[in-house]
């Protein structure tokens, strides 16, 4: 991917618009329960939005949680959210953030996307999605209802590679 055509830069998070953060989570209101307290960063071209992500940075044991990451849909395949993920692991990783967690649904390319960038499984959350979601959340014809919790960590710190 040739990145003299796009740029990756941290932006205050309410310059992101609500479309994009409702391509990787449906519901609007819990988007508003963690977005003000997270961190944003994006991928541009030619000065337009293609990706974007919320992590937040003040979390305990020098972890950060991702929150969101959602490219637009006609810039899907193009490599730009694992350009935009990488780039903010470096970053966070460069100010202290010895690792990352988020959610994500038992099933699906997310999981892919995120095992490809050295997301692991961590434990289940069963009926998560049933349980603090008010609509069903489908994919591929298949309900969502358990999370898997993932967790990156700086290479060096994982131990469980030794």
């Amino acid at each position: 991917m040739n990145n003299s055509m796009f740029e990756v830069k941290e932006i205050p998070q309410e310059q992101l618009p609500l479309d994009i953060l409702l391509l990787a989570d449906p519901e609007e209101a819990a988007i508003n329960a963690y977005r003000a307290r997270c961190r944003a960063f994006a991928v541009f071209m030619q000065g337009r939005l293609i990706a974007a992500t919320l992590i937040e940075v003040e979390h305990v044991n020098g972890c950060a949680e991702l929150f969101n990451i959602a490219t637009y849909p006609e810039f899907h395949g193009r490599g730009f959210g694992g350009v935009l993920l990488d780039e903010a692991l470096t970053k966070l990783t460069g100010q202290g953030i010895r690792c990352v967690e988020l959610g994500t649904g038992t099933f699906g390319y997310q999981l892919s996307f995120y095992q490809k960038h050295g997301f692991r499984v961590d434990r289940v959350v069963k009926n998560f999605f049933v349980d603090n979601y008010d609509e069903p959340i489908f994919e591929d014809g298949i309900q969502h209802r358990d999370i898997l919790r993932l967790i990156w960590q700086v290479p060096e710190f994982d131990e469980s590679s030794s």
